[in-house]
């Protein structure tokens, strides 16, 4: 895996607020190696820790993007679900936002039947067919519709499951995580210090809470995934 340099500035890390974790009576042991303090009845992540497995991400997802592999990017709590798709569209990956529907990878074939059937809809909207249909049923087709472009229209454009999943928050997106694990999809996790840093392939110990601080993390490493496809391109 190539190793590259990505700024990543204790500093600017400090100042979105990364180092705050959850409440000393709220956080779970196995964190303890990456947690250097207790301040006001919080823990304080290792920032020097976060720094290292934030390099190792940004390492496999530009190996991964240089390669032209897809990614999937998952963040459904409102405080990280604008981030999430941001993120997302600048560095052309997938992303799921909203809610993880179960089986949405390990039953794949019936989330491909829904993508199918949305791409219709869309298409009917599109050349006004819908408009043409009676009242009843397309009103019907439009909640349909509504409803599949809530839940998987950032996924829309995906044909096979992703090569790696990126996960905001471990404990919001636990059924996610575990899907990938059953499927061996690698995994990166923002874990805050409440979570269990061995479930994922690289744990990177942030806040999950603040908007700062998932914004700066997503930011570094969907850099270094477009970083990864102008590669790609550049070598085709």
């Amino acid at each position: 895996m190539t190793r590259r340099y990505w700024n990543i500035n204790l500093e600017e890390m400090m100042e979105a607020g990364v180092h705050f974790g959850h409440g000393t009576r709220k956080w779970n042991p196995r964190m303890a190696p990456y947690i250097s303090a207790k301040r006001k009845g919080i823990h304080i992540t290792n920032l020097t820790r976060t720094a290292r497995f934030l390099s190792e991400a940004c390492d496999l997802v530009f190996d991964a993007a240089s390669r032209g592999k897809q990614f999937l990017i998952v963040g459904t709590k409102k405080k990280a679900a604008d981030s999430v798709a941001s993120a997302a569209i600048r560095a052309r990956c997938h992303y799921v936002n909203k809610k993880w529907l179960g089986g949405m990878s390990t039953n794949w074939s019936t989330t491909e039947t829904r993508l199918y059937k949305f791409r219709d809809l869309r298409a009917d909207q599109k050349t006004g067919r819908l408009n043409r249909l009676p009242k009843r049923d397309a009103a019907m087709l439009k909640r349909q519709l509504f409803h599949l472009q809530t839940y998987l229209g950032g996924i829309k454009y995906m044909t096979g499951l992703p090569d790696i999943v990126i996960i905001v928050d471990q404990q919001e997106e636990y059924t996610a995580l575990r899907e990938c694990v059953i499927l061996g999809i690698p995994t990166i996790c923002l874990i805050d210090t409440n979570c269990d840093p061995d479930l994922a392939d690289i744990s990177i110990p942030a806040n999950d809470d603040a908007i700062a601080s998932i914004r700066l993390i997503l930011n570094k490493l969907v850099s270094a995934i477009c970083e990864g496809r102008s590669s790609y391109i550049r070598n085709r």
